[in-house]
């Protein structure tokens, strides 16, 4: 990967998957962005960002995990966490619906930042299937070896931890998570916080004030949602 070799992830996560990287599929994704960056393509997010999301919220903090599908494609968007942006960046559509979603549980003001970084430090894996993206070309690195590698990280907290809660928002999401053990884990399902779908079922589904009730429950400090 440009600029992010292995072992810049925290230990934890390269006991955890850290063999993905020797194998062949790897090697595939990592000749396809050569190509990219050799082509002249701008690919976001940074190099030294592609994995932020597993540098920020280290495998053995893992509380929460929300499944993204892509970086945002716009350029100084993507910064390596699902549905978030950099403070003073235009919060995106979805986010701005998530916002909503969290002022409707807890009657607060939404934040002005789109940077959830603070949920990541939280414990909240916020985690996208593809890690990388061509600018102004949405789904560009769909299929080029991104969703074996995210279907790990995935299965490792599946197999490995217990009483997670999973967030999956849409249906990409909810068939990238079909695997995950109900028995052991909290899953919550709702429809896309995209425009498009927001209506149908994600605003007003409570998976914040949820995904506390049960963190509390198993024995588990609640994420402070609203608080940087």
């Amino acid at each position: 990967m440009p600029n992010t070799p292995p072992v810049k992830l925290p230990p934890c996560w390269l006991e955890a998957v850290g063999c993905e990287f020797d194998k062949p599929y790897m090697k595939t994704l990592r000749d396809f962005l050569a190509a990219e960056k050799q082509a002249g393509h701008a690919v976001f997010p940074a190099g030294s960002e592609i994995f932020n999301a597993l540098n920020t919220t280290p495998f053995d903090q893992v509380k929460v995990v929300i499944i993204g599908q892509d970086p945002y494609h716009g350029r100084g968007q993507a910064h390596g966490l699902c549905f978030s942006v950099r403070g003073g960046v235009p919060i995106p559509p979805s986010l701005v619906n998530i916002y909503k979603e969290l002022q409707a549980e807890y009657g607060i003001a939404p934040p002005k930042s789109g940077d959830l970084t603070h949920w990541a430090q939280q414990g909240v894996l916020l985690l996208n299937a593809t890690l990388t993206v061509r600018e102004s070309m949405a789904g560009s690195h769909q299929n080029k070896g991104w969703e074996t590698f995210t279907d790990a990280i995935i299965r490792a907290v599946n197999d490995r931890h217990e009483h997670v809660v999973f967030l999956l928002w849409g249906s990409y999401a909810q068939k990238k998570g079909a695997f995950i053990d109900r028995s052991k884990h909290c899953v919550l399902q709702a429809p896309h916080p995209s425009p498009l779908s927001a209506h149908r079922g994600f605003l007003g589904c409570g998976h914040f004030k949820a995904a506390n009730a049960y963190l509390v429950k198993t024995g588990k400090e609640p994420i402070r949602w609203l608080s940087p």
